[in-house]
C-alpha cells in the first residue's frame, strides 16, 4: 500500500511539473477506433495544417496524404510530425 502512495505521489508531482499530461478519453477512443493518429493528435493539440507542416518541416499535400493514409511516412517524417505534436513516435505510428 505504500508504493501506491508513492507511485500516486510520483505521478502527482510529475503532472504539476509537466512532465506527463492527462489524455482525454475521446483521443484514446478515436485512435483505437481507427481514426489517423497524426491528425487526432492535431486536432486535439488545436494545431492547424498550416502549423504542422511549418514545425514538421513537409508540405500541406504530404501531411494531407499521411492523415487520409494515403502514405505511411517515413521514419524521418513520422519523427518529425511526433516532435512538433509533442508526442511519442509511437503515439503517431498507425496502427
Amino acid at each position: 500500500m505504500l508504493q501506491d502512495i508513492r507511485d500516486y505521489d510520483d505521478a502527482k508531482s510529475a503532472l504539476e511539473k509537466g512532465d506527463e499530461e492527462l489524455i482525454p478519453s475521446q483521443v484514446v477512443y478515436a485512435i483505437l477506433d481507427g481514426e489517423n493518429p497524426i491528425r487526432v493528435w492535431r486536432e486535439y493539440r488545436g494545431m492547424p495544417q498550416h502549423e504542422l507542416v511549418e514545425e514538421a518541416g513537409i508540405s500541406i499535400p504530404y501531411l494531407s496524404q499521411l492523415e487520409r493514409r494515403v502514405r505511411t511516412g517515413s521514419l524521418e517524417v513520422l519523427t518529425a510530425n511526433a516532435k512538433a505534436l509533442r508526442v511519442s513516435l509511437d503515439d503517431v505510428v498507425f496502427v
